[in-house]
């Protein structure tokens, strides 16, 4: 376990110092695993909001100018910096979100590494095009930061989602704020003690802890930040297109997600069936790519239900510390019960609980943690609330179709469109089937696997734009083009 206590102070990070709230006041930090305050976060205002956009756009002018070979040297000295304390990074991480600590060291801190790796690479390596122009000259596009970013990143995949949005800010030569969920604050606050370790340039990188309607919105309306990086839930989204949009900053959203889950018979079993288990309970299903919606053609539908529902079953819930875990806690009790009530919801509409469909309780300290076990349901149709709404918990539907056409048809009846899975050996079903879906990704007999170098968002509710490789560089940079005339 990472040493906090309830005294631990999750401070601010503006213009290169620590510091608390203007306001002077505080929000209890939760383990999930225990359901016990374990420190406490800043929680801060438009002042604080305004403090940090000010100290970012003083630093603006001398960022944006650095040779992309400094800007390079100092974001490598960020992803160096964690990877020397990724243990410490790991071991926060699964105290602040309940996750398993063995998920945390193999994923969230590695991929946080190569997020800043990555775009250190990308911010020597982008480049803008060139036009001959017949008869005229050349045009050419000069590509330029905007200025203050606001990167807001969301409780589930704390530091991995958090640097996935800052660090191609930065490599663009943009200046940022940045504001975690206030659920998961601290590896946040780790990676703002690291920048100060390492001499990381003031006012460069700023974090501000807070409500998103108290922090996160300041920043986002604030008339200096010009671009917005936010992932979160679909309502939240809104609010900010309502209000950001209307000051015509660029906006990059990425939503929620119920995503389907394609099985059809001539499917490698197997390799289907473990992957779909994970697919489906991943960090306690709380990650947005999760496939909530199993469809399974139906001539193999009874067995897979059996062996699926055979495989959650040997799943065991427990603690999030613990190194053989792979199961822990969901996030917080406001999420367990929003869960739990999915759950009465779905038997209210006809579903049956094939496993799980209760909250877990353990012994001793835990017994006051947010756990809830893997749970399958069959007997709804997709067009129930259950099917409709995002969970994003431990919560797995099943349901069958008989022909491709009823397949699509099925999996695109959401308001959502962020993933999908396919599970096929037929390689023209495999392209048809991936091109009918309405997702931003589509995954075939595989899932999660991600290259750093693709575009990564989702369609309807799921969101707006593209984060990943070269797409994120041009977001947070301006296009301007350049004609230049021959002498004739």
């Amino acid at each position: 376990m990472a040493k906090f206590t309830a005294m631990t102070e999750i401070l601010n990070f503006i213009d290169g110092r620590f510091s608390a709230a203007d306001s002077g006041l505080w929000l209890d930090n939760i383990d999930p695993s225990t359901g016990k305050v374990y420190s406490k976060i800043a929680r801060s205002g438009a002042s604080d909001a305004d403090r940090a956009v000010k100290a970012a756009k003083a630093a603006f002018p001398a960022w944006s100018k650095l040779p992309a070979s400094e800007r390079f040297s100092h974001i490598m000295r960020l992803a160096d910096g964690i990877r020397q304390k990724s243990e410490a990074f790991a071991k926060a991480e699964s105290v602040d979100n309940g996750k398993p600590v063995s998920l945390a060291r193999a994923v969230d801190i590695p991929r946080a590494v190569s997020n800043f790796e990555f775009y250190a690479a990308a911010a020597m390596h982008y480049a803008s095009s060139s036009h001959y122009t017949e008869g005229v000259g050349i045009n050419y596009t000069l590509r330029r930061p905007i200025g203050v970013a606001a990167c807001i990143s969301p409780w589930n995949l704390p530091l991995y989602l958090f640097s996935w949005k800052i660090a191609p800010a930065l490599a663009a030569g943009n200046t940022v704020v940045a504001k975690p969920s206030e659920i998961t604050p601290m590896t946040a606050y780790m990676l703002a003690e690291t920048a100060r370790e390492i001499n990381f340039p003031k006012g460069v990188l700023n974090i501000i802890h807070g409500l998103g309607g108290e922090a996160g919105e300041p920043i986002c309306t604030h008339p200096d930040v010009g671009a917005i990086s936010f992932t979160g839930g679909t309502e939240t989204g809104k609010r900010i297109i309502s209000q950001a949009g209307m000051q015509f900053k660029k906006l990059s959203l990425e939503l929620g997600g119920k995503n389907p889950n394609i099985i059809f018979a001539d499917c490698d079993f197997d390799k289907m069936l473990s992957t779909t288990v994970r697919s489906s309970f991943a960090n306690q299903g709380q990650i947005c790519l999760c496939g909530s919606r199993i469809l399974v053609e139906k001539s193999i539908y009874k067995r897979f239900r059996e062996a699926f529902t055979a495989k959650v079953k040997e799943l065991e819930v427990g603690n999030p510390a613990s190194e053989s875990t792979r199961m822990g806690a969901v996030v917080s009790e406001g999420h367990m019960k929003k869960i739990l009530s999915y759950i009465d919801l779905a038997q209210q509409e006809g579903g049956r609980i094939l496993c799980g469909g209760n909250r877990v309780k353990l012994e001793g300290e835990l017994s006051g943690g947010y756990y809830v076990a893997p749970t399958v349901i069959e007997g709804l149709d997709q067009q129930c609330r259950t099917n409709q709404e995002e969970i994003f918990g431990p919560v797995v539907t099943l349901d069958t179709f008989e022909t491709d056409e009823e397949a699509v048809a099925k999996a695109n009846a959401t308001p959502y469109g962020l993933a999908s899975t396919i599970w096929t050996s037929d390689l023209n079903r495999a392209h048809r089937t991936a091109e009918a879906v309405h997702a931003g990704i589509v995954w075939v007999n595989c899932w999660l696997e991600r290259d750093l170098r693709t575009p990564f968002g989702g369609v309807k509710n799921s969101g707006v734009g593209r984060e990943g490789g070269f797409e994120a560089m041009n977001f947070f940079t301006e296009p301007k083009n350049v004609c230049i005339a021959y002498n004739q």
